[in-house]
């Protein structure tokens, strides 16, 4: 499994006791769902679908600092590669499968993004591909060490417009359980 150093800081020096204490907080609107609520072999069907313009491409290649050629140079793509045009930014496409899902998985009720334990990229995405995305339960259960905590196995698939699988990603996250 991968995990970001950042990750384990922020789960290693939190004060368990506030975190459930802010959860309690009904004043904090939220659209995820607790961990109660994700069991195995749930699927969610994300409303939000995206469209991968040019200017995401381009923008979100520069500002990651990754100068391939293969995304941000059209004559290079088009005159010397196997695809005959600029591909997507494959860390753009999983951000957007994982930003897509949010709002109904972890939005205000996870802690922290644990970890990515599988990334398939099988078709390539070029401007203009629509994507759409699906996330099903694959694990939950409670946390040994954090009480009113769980760890969530999440596997997003995202399919583009002729519905051809784009990416598949199996992630962990730390998710509240329901507020009491």
């Amino acid at each position: 499994m991968i995990v970001g150093s950042a990750t384990r800081s922020l789960v290693a020096r939190h004060d368990v006791r506030t975190s459930v204490a802010r959860m309690n907080d009904a004043s904090r609107p939220h659209t995820g769902k607790w961990l109660e609520e994700l069991t195995p072999g749930l699927v969610i069907h994300h409303a939000i679908r995206r469209t991968i313009t040019e200017a995401d491409n381009v923008l979100f290649t520069s500002i990651t600092m990754n100068p391939a050629w293969l995304h941000l140079d059209f004559d290079y793509a088009e005159n010397e590669t196997d695809f005959g045009q600029p591909l997507v930014n494959s860390m753009l496409t999983i951000a957007m499968v994982i930003g897509i899902s949010v709002h109904e998985t972890t939005l205000g009720t996870t802690v922290a993004n644990l970890g990515f334990s599988e990334v398939v990229l099988p078709e390539p995405l070029f401007h203009g591909d629509t994507i759409r995305v699906e996330t099903e339960v694959r694990d939950a259960r409670e946390s040994r060490s954090r009480p009113g905590q769980g760890v969530v196995t999440f596997e997003h698939r995202a399919f583009k417009q002729d519905d051809t699988l784009v990416c598949r990603a199996v992630r962990q996250a730390l998710m509240h359980s329901r507020p009491a």
